[in-house]
């Protein structure tokens, strides 16, 4: 089983726009060290994004 050229290039672009979309949430939200989100989440998408949103979850709870 090998990916084609066409599916790595569409896994690459979901990975690279949800990678983006966390960084400029976390930049709008001031959740601590964004970038570093984003690359766990372009890196690790299906870790990643679930650890994202429940680490904002955890933030706003705090911020209460």
């Amino acid at each position: 089983m090998s990916l084609s050229s066409a599916e790595f290039l569409v896994a690459f672009l979901v990975a690279a726009a949800a990678g983006t979309a966390v960084f400029f949430h976390a930049e709008r939200h001031r959740i601590r060290h964004p970038s570093a989100w984003a690359s766990f989440v372009f890196l690790f998408l299906i870790v990643g994004l679930p650890s994202y949103a429940l680490h904002v979850r955890r933030v706003r709870r705090s911020r209460r």
